[in-house]
């Protein structure tokens, strides 16, 4: 209580804490990693969910194909939860885990929460879409994606932990 009546006096003064990203140094991975993650991610985890809805869920490619809006609904659904599971829980995709990258909040380099990441999957989606802000990791100094503006994210290097078995 004494604190606060000192501040309010003025004889201490109060100080400020502002929100600011982590070295983003440490935040680098290269950008040819996360895309090959990205392309890893696509066929283990995107291709199976398409194999699926094709050939169990819709009978086949014909049948997708007259009914497309459903057929895409049927994949992104899963995929954004398989994505945002993998995200939430272990902060990596098989994808990222493989190429040795974390997904990690750039003010605080701890795990994001739950609502950047749905913003982070949404963007992704939008750059994927759209050619420009695929262009954005080149016009920046700190290569960072819309995704990770946008989310307030960023993607770092983390070695795995390769354990082996203990020599008798």
């Amino acid at each position: 209580m004494a604190r606060f009546r000192d501040v309010k006096q003025g004889r201490i003064e109060e100080v400020e804490k502002k929100a600011t990203p982590i070295n983003l140094s440490t935040c680098g991975a290269s950008l040819m990693d996360r895309f090959k993650a990205f392309l890893t991610d696509t066929f283990m985890l995107t291709m199976p969910i398409m194999y699926i809805v094709f050939y169990f869920v819709m009978g086949s490619r014909e049948e997708f194909a007259l009914h497309k809006l459903t057929g895409w609904v049927l994949i992104i659904l899963p995929h954004l939860i398989a994505i945002l599971a993998f995200w939430f829980f272990k902060q990596q995709t098989p994808g990222l885990k493989a190429y040795e990258l974390t997904l990690v909040d750039s003010y605080t380099g701890e795990k994001p929460s739950f609502v950047s990441l749905v913003n982070r999957y949404f963007q992704t989606a939008i750059a994927s879409i759209f050619i420009l802000p695929l262009l954005l990791p080149y016009i920046r100094k700190d290569r960072r994606t819309l995704q990770d503006v946008m989310s307030g994210t960023c993607i770092k290097n983390t070695p795995n932990e390769i354990k082996y078995p203990e020599e008798k």
